[in-house]
């Protein structure tokens, strides 16, 4: 299955979801245009009025396209822009790929995959139940954190939906992703 863009997203205010666009633009060293979450600094709410000054690693939010319908199967209605993601993917295993992962997105743009995204108890008001649905624990207990991957701009560019994605790893030995 060919890697793609389904689908980009973006909000000039601090909304738990995103509005569904036609493009968005990836500024290297910033992230989308117009996002609220877009700067060289933290800008996530939460973390800005405690570490203000900390770099950025969460100047893109991406998810799979497939969770959507894993979640479908399990009673809950989530489509893309819903989680506050700016590009829904389709055919990358976003949540096993290592730190610092290059995705190349559409002619121009190169996003460097920095950390998992750690879901908060905001996803239970967008639909309860939905924080437990996407934080499952494996068979050893372990908690699975399945809403996506952050990552920064290395390389600006006008991203669409059905852009093709191609991966390239970082040389060994790789780190597995953190929640950032």
């Amino acid at each position: 299955m060919e890697s793609k863009v389904v689908s980009v997203s973006q909000s000039s205010k601090h909304t738990f979801s995103k509005d569904r666009v036609e493009s968005v633009l990836l500024v290297e060293g910033l992230g989308v245009d117009g996002d609220a979450h877009s700067g060289t600094t933290v800008q996530h709410v939460f973390r800005k009025r405690f570490h203000p000054t900390e770099p950025n690693l969460r100047q893109v939010h991406l998810i799979q396209a497939e969770l959507f319908e894993e979640l479908e199967q399990d009673g809950f209605e989530v489509g893309p822009g819903d989680l506050g993601e700016n590009i829904t993917t389709r055919g990358i295993d976003l949540l096993n790929l290592p730190e610092g992962a290059l995705l190349r997105i559409g002619p121009d743009a190169v996003v460097q995959v920095t950390g998992l995204r750690n879901p908060c108890r905001q996803i239970d008001r967008f639909q309860t139940g939905l924080l437990k649905a996407v934080l499952p624990l494996d068979s050893n207990g372990k908690v699975v954190r399945k809403t996506g991957v952050m990552g920064i701009v290395l390389t600006g560019g006008r991203v669409s939906a059905d852009d093709k994605i191609r991966v390239e790893l970082p040389a060994g030995p790789h780190r597995r992703l953190k929640c950032v």
